[in-house]
């Protein structure tokens, strides 16, 4: 006990929980913003996956970090394409198209990476850290909090920069207009196809950002299926969350302690089976689903398309 107790160990084990909710944060925030907009997008898992090998192989060309998270948002809007063209534009299935885009991340990314660099095994090692004056000499939370990357801090302000938009801006307005009632949003002089679109591309970004941070700053590497169910467990987050994408990031938060737990307990010598350790952040997800249910409210238009003067 006394080892879970050491400053080092706490110092260690808070930098995992923050390095574990990031990646799920961004995509849990991308999905929110295209739900409430009336964008249902069950394809966040391929997506991941698309940021993550965009933003590993650019990082690994270019040598920088910022490069391969530029690249990574860049993925993500691309591959959330096939839901602004095929879903928005057209007005086909969202819930088909959602699973066909994961499918097809999944298949893409574990193709070119297998081609590519599966016999290399790259590493991208430790990413620069910004160290804040003062903050960062704060014993056990100073290195683990404020000895982050910078890119840490730029995706912190871009979340709580988002959170400000959707809930006080003209644009949120407009998104929650678009997913709770869309003939209003029509009526009123708006467009919901440009509204519907510019959202699915911020949720594009987020989650391509998502996927990047995942594949460059908690694990520095990326292999097939990286994600590993994240994308689906966004979505969970997401339908709790009340469209609050300051719900979310906490919620991402206990999600992230989850991750951390584990390792921590074989630390401290509790002899855990390593498929429970693998499975506690799914049953807390589940826990959470079953208990906030009932609480939870999704956009009325959420997965259905608008068509113009239809009743």
């Amino acid at each position: 006990m006394s080892e879970m107790l050491s400053a080092a160990f706490i110092t260690v084990f808070i930098a995992t929980v923050i390095s574990q909710s990031m990646p799920l944060m961004l995509a849990a925030v991308g999905e929110t913003i295209g739900e409430q907009a009336g964008v249902l997008n069950l394809g966040i898992e391929g997506v991941m996956l698309v940021g993550a090998y965009a933003g590993f192989v650019a990082t690994l060309v270019s040598g920088s970090f910022w490069i391969g998270m530029l690249a990574g948002a860049l993925g993500g809007a691309v591959a959330n394409l096939a839901m602004l063209v095929l879903n928005v534009w057209l007005g086909l299935n969202q819930i088909v198209i959602g699973l066909a885009v994961t499918l097809i991340g999944e298949g893409i990314t574990t193709v070119l990476y297998l081609q590519n660099y599966s016999k290399s095994s790259a590493n991208l090692g430790q990413q620069p850290k910004l160290l804040i004056p003062g903050l960062g000499d704060i014993p056990i939370i100073g290195p683990a909090l404020f000895q982050q990357s910078g890119i840490f801090w730029v995706l912190i302000l871009l979340l709580l920069g988002l959170a400000f938009s959707l809930a006080r801006t003209n644009w949120g307005l407009s998104t929650r207009s678009a997913g709770q009632k869309p003939s209003s949003l029509d009526a009123a002089g708006g467009s919901v196809v440009k509204t519907r679109s510019i959202a699915v591309v911020v949720s594009g970004v987020l989650v391509g950002l998502g996927g990047a941070y995942l594949s460059l700053l908690t694990t520095a590497t990326f292999s097939p299926f990286l994600t590993n169910g994240l994308g689906f467990i966004a979505i969970v987050i997401t339908m709790l969350s009340r469209g609050r994408i300051v719900v979310v990031m906490i919620t991402s938060l206990v999600y992230g302690l989850t991750v951390a737990i584990g390792p921590a307990l074989q630390v401290v010598g509790f002899t855990v089976p390593a498929d429970i350790i693998k499975m506690l952040p799914f049953i807390i997800v589940i826990i959470m689903l079953i208990v906030f249910a009932r609480s939870s409210v999704v956009p009325p238009a959420l997965g259905s398309s608008y068509v113009r003067g239809a009743r």
